[in-house]
C-alpha cells in the first residue's frame, strides 16, 4: 500500500470521527409518534442540545416543519413564513434558551399527520440574519396518529356501595393535550370530587377525578362520568350503583334472648325441684308407698315392725310422705289391721 493510499485512509476515517463527534453535540428528543384528537389540541415534547453552548432565546431560532421540506413551516416566529394551513394555530412553548422546544397544535386537523421535524438555527448578527450554525434534526421527527372520537373515562370503583358509608369512584381518561385539559363532570349532586392531573410520559397526561359520597338505600341509580375535550367532544362511562343495606339482626337476637332467659328462669327451679315433684305425684296417685327405716344397733327388724311391732321401738325416716314416728307408728297399725289371715284366699293389698 503507497503513502497516498494510506493518507487518504487516513483522512476518511479522520472526517469519519469528526462528524460523528458534531453530529453527537446536535441532538434532538422528540417522540416518534402520538395521538392528536380532531377538534382538540396536542402537545408534541420536545428538547434539543446544539454547538453554541449556553446561548439566550433571542440569538437562538426554532423553526418546526414538515419532513419533505425545510421551507414547508408549520411553525416559525415570522407568521408570514408559516404555511396557511398551520397559521394561527401552533406555538412553541418551550424556552430555546433552556433547550426546550415543545410545539402545540391546537384545532387539530385531519390532514395535521405530519411527520414533523424541528430546526434550530444560531443567529449572531444584530439583524437577525441566520449563520451558517443550523441543524435540522430530519431523522428525530413526529408523527401524529389521527383520533377522531375521543377515548372514553376509565372507571375504577367497588362492586357495591353500603348504605351510610362513604363510596368513592375513580374517572380517568388519557389525553395530549396538557395545555387544554379534559374536564370530567358527574351527574351526582352533593358530593365531593377532586381532580389530578398526572404526566405519564411520551406525551400523554391524565386527568383523574374522584368522587367520594354516602349513598342512601334508595340510591340505586345510575352514575356518569363525563369527558369534554378541548374543541367540543365528549364521551362518557355509565354504571349502576348498588347499595347494600346495614343488616338489623335486632329483630332476631332480642327474641332469642327473651326465649333463652325464659328458659333459664324457669327450667333451672323445675329441673331442680323435679324429685320432689315426681314424689309429690306418686303420693297425689297413691301408687307407691315407699318406707324407709333407720334401724339402730338392737332393735327390731322392719318386718318384724310391720308383723307385731316392737314395744320400745319409734320409726325414724319418712314413711308414706313423710311425718313424725308417732304418725308412722299409727300408720303401720293400721296397716297391720288390714293384713289377711294366712288361710285366707285373698291376695295381700298392694303396698
Amino acid at each position: 500500500m503507497d503513502n497516498e493510499t494510506k493518507f487518504m485512509i487516513t483522512c476518511m476515517l479522520f472526517a469519519a470521527i469528526c462528524s460523528s463527534a458534531s453530529s453527537d453535540e446536535w441532538k434532538a428528543t422528540v417522540v416518534k409518534s402520538i395521538d392528536a384528537l380532531v377538534t382538540s389540541c396536542v402537545v408534541v415534547p420536545c428538547s434539543f442540545s446544539h454547538t453554541g453552548g449556553n446561548l439566550p432565546s433571542s440569538r437562538l431560532r426554532g423553526i418546526w416543519h414538515e419532513k419533505d421540506g425545510t421551507k414547508r413551516n408549520i411553525y416559525h416566529e415570522d407568521p408570514t413564513l408559516i404555511m396557511d394551513s398551520f397559521k394561527d394555530r401552533t406555538k412553541m412553548l418551550g424556552e430555546l434558551s433552556q433547550n426546550n422546544c415543545t410545539l402545540e397544535i391546537t384545532d387539530v386537523k385531519v390532514h395535521d399527520n405530519g411527520p414533523f421535524c424541528f430546526r434550530v438555527e444560531l443567529v449572531r448578527t444584530e439583524n437577525n440574519d441566520p449563520t451558517k450554525d443550523m441543524f435540522s434534526f430530519v431523522e428525530d421527527c413526529v408523527e401524529l396518529n389521527m383520533l377522531t372520537e375521543p377515548p372514553k373515562p376509565a372507571v375504577i370503583k367497588l362492586q357495591t356501595a353500603t348504605k351510610g358509608e362513604p363510596y368513592t369512584v375513580t374517572c380517568s381518561v388519557i389525553h395530549t393535550c396538557p395545555t387544554h385539559v379534559p374536564k370530567l363532570t358527574w351527574n351526582h349532586d352533593s358530593a365531593k370530587v377532586t381532580v389530578h392531573h398526572k404526566d405519564i410520559k411520551q406525551g400523554n397526561w391524565e386527568t383523574q377525578s374522584i368522587l367520594t359520597f354516602i349513598p342512601e338505600e334508595d340510591d340505586n341509580r345510575e352514575i356518569t362520568c363525563t369527558a369534554e375535550f378541548n374543541g367540543g367532544l365528549k364521551s362518557s362511562f355509565t354504571f349502576t350503583l348498588h347499595v347494600k343495606r346495614i343488616e338489623n339482626y335486632n329483630h332476631i337476637i332480642i327474641p332469642a334472648v327473651v326465649g333463652i332467659g325464659t328458659a333459664l328462669l324457669f327450667g333451672i327451679p323445675c329441673i331442680l325441684m323435679e324429685p320432689y315433684c315426681r314424689a309429690s305425684k306418686s303420693r297425689r296417685n297413691g301408687k307407691t308407698l315407699k318406707v324407709k327405716f333407720q334401724k339402730r344397733p338392737g332393735s327390731c327388724s322392719s318386718q318384724q315392725l310391720l308383723q307385731r311391732g316392737c314395744p320400745g321401738e319409734e320409726v325414724h325416716g319418712p314413711l308414706l310422705g313423710g311425718g313424725s314416728s308417732v304418725l308412722a307408728a299409727k300408720r303401720i297399725a293400721h296397716l297391720k289391721s288390714q293384713q289377711l289371715p294366712h288361710n285366707s284366699s285373698e291376695p295381700p293389698t298392694n303396698l
